[in-house]
């Protein structure tokens, strides 16, 4: 569970999709996407933003998700207590947002556009295109007439040349506990595809579970940070909430993306003992919540190898301080703050403070 310190902090993280805490380019994305469903469907929006602290039952239950899905362990879910956690994803406002829906249109004909864009919580790596506090957009076609494959189609292809013009996309099939025939799209970004959002045909039990009875739709969730990183090249997702001038001021528009300056990075390789199960995401996860206000100045975290207890030395093992328990993992921690150079004292302090946040051993090797 999340301490209460814990919850202020993310509860204070600013919310770039929500004009009322400032401007942001996010928002003319998610402008601009509503405005390219609406010229081709001429139909109703209903926007929500729901709170961040979400019931766990409109965050999985009333999406289909199964109670063995991983994706409910606590390794990924910010849980508050043991009904209620932090949104892992903008679907979770879905859910009410449909309800409301529901009682609002009763039994009439109806074309509804519902629009719900918010910061989510993740526990996620740190590298340049993660974040634990990404943002996200649903938009949800909710109507009385039966929608098929070659609707979602329509709504794919008026979002791609919306969003990202003239940038080929391609729908694979994918699977989702919320959608029938689910598709994810990419976006070619240089030689790579990129993956931007999923979507699929609203299956019919969450609708049900609403109250939307006979009626049909489309489901569709977006990566906003992922797209705006695309259309304005911002190399970086820290920069998105760059306080720099020169760099904040360029997070107002669509226009491209002008690099203010090159820093040096400053690279701590950490030799450190961890619990077997521990992952990337979760090493990830520790360092934020150690660097605090700091986590900023940290670019990326990098496992290089893991060796289990058994294959290390007996010399290794001593060294770290082991158990049985875990594994050795080298990880490389790169630190470059995007307005400053950091001195070799203010990265060891650093290096330190990730250090002492992630290795489990009995050992502690420091470099201040």
């Amino acid at each position: 569970m999340l301490t209460s310190e814990q919850l202020a902090r993310d509860l204070a993280v600013r919310d770039l999709t929500d004009p009322a805490e400032g401007s942001h380019a996010i928002q003319r994305l998610i402008d601009i996407a509503i405005d390219a469903l609406v010229d081709r469907w001429s139909c109703d929006v209903h926007v929500a933003r729901g709170p961040r602290v979400v019931l766990r039952t409109d965050n999985y239950d009333a999406l289909g998700f199964p109670a063995e899905a991983v994706t409910r362990d606590a390794r990924y879910t910010r849980y508050v207590d043991d009904e209620r956690m932090l949104r892992s994803h903008s679907s979770a406002m879905v859910p009410p947002a449909l309800r409301v829906l529901a009682q609002q249109i009763a039994a009439e004909p109806h074309d509804v556009l519902l629009v719900c864009p918010g910061i989510t919580y993740r526990r996620d790596a740190v590298d340049r295109l993660h974040t634990g506090t990404p943002h996200q957009l649903d938009l949800w076609r909710i109507t009385s007439r039966p929608m098929d494959r070659d609707d979602l189609d329509e709504m794919i292809d008026a979002l791609a040349d919306a969003l990202v013009p003239g940038t080929p996309h391609r729908a694979e099939a994918r699977v989702h506990p919320y959608t029938l025939d689910g598709r994810q799209v990419d976006v070619l970004d240089g030689d790579e595809w990129v993956e931007v959002w999923e979507c699929g045909l609203a299956h019919p039990d969450v609708l049900e579970r609403a109250g939307l009875h006979r009626r049909s739709g489309l489901a569709l969730g977006m990566g906003l940070d992922r797209l705006l990183m695309l259309r304005k090249g911002i190399p970086d997702i820290r920069l998105l909430r760059a306080a720099e001038p020169k760099v904040a001021s360029q997070m107002l528009d669509l226009a491209p993306y002008r690099p203010v300056s090159a820093l040096p990075a400053v690279v701590r390789d950490l030799s450190i003992a961890v619990d077997t199960a521990d992952d990337a995401e979760l090493l990830g996860d520790r360092a934020r919540d150690a660097l605090g206000d700091d986590a900023d100045c940290l670019e990326s975290i990098e496992v290089l190898s893991e060796t289990g207890w058994l294959q290390l030395p007996d010399a290794a093992v001593r060294r770290l301080g082991m158990d049985a328990s875990q594994k050795n993992v080298l990880a490389r921690i790169v630190l470059r703050p995007y307005d400053r150079t950091l001195t070799d004292a203010e990265a060891n302090t650093l290096r330190d403070r990730v250090y002492a946040a992630l290795h489990r051993g009995r050992v502690m090797t420091w470099a201040t």
